[in-house]
């Protein structure tokens, strides 16, 4: 099973960096260019200049973001800005925030876990990748040598939760706490006590892992892994560069949040457009719920309300974009149908998730969004309903897809089954940001 170990971490020196929660930032796959321009002017050792660097016209290679990203973490470890651990640890993250009108929180180890071929069945994929990102962190890890940002990963059991293993950690003496702009709350507990650290190892070590977030990251550490082991002719052990850092999360944690990802389309032949209506009717029941007041956050309320209500009873998406101010609720007209246009070789558990349906039966099958070029072109990705509905009223993009959120329960059964989801069909919320703490692979 999953070997997960404590180690010597690299976290800043608060001391000199005035408060630490301007210098976190969220991963690097869902920062607008907006909010990448804010991080550098909030703190000159925003983590935004290692995790996600600027990118300039003169760049080149040997002289661009990653040159700039391993000289500023250079500069930073020598002049103490960042200090590295002097014991092994684990990392417990409270992530504390608000969500429907109520306060919630889950808990989260960061760790070091041994890399594993995907195929191995003990860390298991859950979405597939697209080339362009692993381009732009294998470039960055190259240069960094270090995991910069914690993978998401997260595991089943049926005993007890993650806390009782801290019995001696306090609560109310947390070693870092940070607060992002979500108004998300990090409490972070430096662990090295022995026998909490061989207790936490342990527990952890039968445990099967699922990636939650950051496949990207985990292909690359692979790839850097076994370009270590080429380029040294070893054998795969103990060195830092065969682990990667994770956050490791229960999933049966009740804090826990999964967010649908809804699919924002544009770049499409207007009089595909035009017929898209009557060109779902054929497969799809479909019914009109027009706006209900000039709140957009009200209508988004009501409209993705009716859709979870309806997608509590199976299969359901929204489509808003065909007409304005209209939002379309799409319910399978026959199931069987759809499910033969889907590949052959599918489990059922994979052929009935909503994702799934909508981007082979609509998005590849009815709108031509068939290969990563087209992808690229045609499809944005956000887990924010009202940037969607923005993007659509306002002319950037032409429609806008509603998905209802994956359970978790599906989330496993697909992995287990050795099938990946298409890509960005979850949002663990929150995720653990980056700048809580570095893991060094030298």
């Amino acid at each position: 099973m999953a070997d997960v170990r404590p180690f010597r971490g690299i976290r800043y020196n608060t001391g000199m960096i005035g408060d630490p929660s301007s210098v976190i930032t969220p991963p690097y796959d869902v920062i607008t260019p907006e909010q990448q321009a804010s991080y550098y002017r909030r703190s000159p050792y925003n983590i935004i200049r290692l995790e996600f660097g600027q990118e300039f016209s003169e760049d080149i290679p040997g002289n661009d973001k990653y040159t700039r990203a391993a000289n500023t973490l250079k500069d930073w470890l020598r002049d103490g800005v960042l200090v590295r651990e002097q014991r092994p640890a684990f990392y417990l993250v409270e992530h504390r925030f608000p969500y429907e009108d109520s306060l919630r929180n889950y808990w989260g180890i960061i760790a070091a876990v041994r890399l594993e071929d995907l195929g191995s069945g003990r860390i298991r994929p859950t979405e597939t990748t697209m080339k362009e990102p692993a381009v732009d962190r294998i470039n960055l890890l190259r240069a960094c040598r270090t995991n910069l940002s914690p993978i998401m990963g997260i595991f089943q059991h049926e005993e007890e939760s993650l806390r009782p293993l801290f019995s001696n950690v306090s609560r109310e003496k947390p070693s870092l706490t940070v607060v992002d702009d979500l108004g998300v709350t990090f409490n972070v507990w430096v662990v090295t006590e022995a026998e909490t650290v061989r207790r936490v190892a342990g527990f952890l070590a039968g445990r099967v892992i699922h990636i939650a977030d950051g496949h990207h990251r985990y292909e690359t550490a692979l790839a850097y892994r076994d370009e270590r082991f080429a380029a040294h002719s070893g054998t795969l052990g103990d060195k830092a560069s065969d682990f990667v850092m994770m956050t490791l999360i229960d999933s049966q944690d009740p804090g826990l949040v999964v967010l649908p990802v809804h699919r924002v389309v544009s770049g499409i032949d207007s009089g595909t457009v035009t017929k898209l209506k009557e060109t779902l009717s054929q497969r799809f029941q479909i019914q009109e719920i027009p706006r209900y007041s000039s709140d957009a956050s009200e209508n988004l309320r009501r409209w993705t309300t009716a859709l979870k209500e309806v997608g509590d009873r199976g299969m359901a998406f929204g489509l808003y974009g065909l007409s304005e101010g209209v939002f379309y609720l799409l319910t399978p007209g026959e199931e069987s149908a759809l499910h033969n246009i889907l590949p052959g070789d599918k489990p059922a558990a994979w052929k009935d998730l909503d994702v799934n349906i909508l981007h082979w039966a609509i998005l590849r099958g009815t709108l031509g969004i068939d290969g990563p070029e087209r992808e690229k072109e045609c499809l944005e990705y956000s887990a924010d309903g009202r940037e969607a509905l923005r993007k659509v009223d306002t002319g950037m993009s032409q429609l806008a897809f509603f998905l209802n959120p994956v359970s978790i329960s599906s989330v496993f059964a697909i992995a287990d089954a050795g099938m990946r989801m298409p890509p960005k069909s979850t949002y663990f919320y929150p995720k653990t940001p980056a700048g809580l703490v570095i893991n060094p692979l030298l």
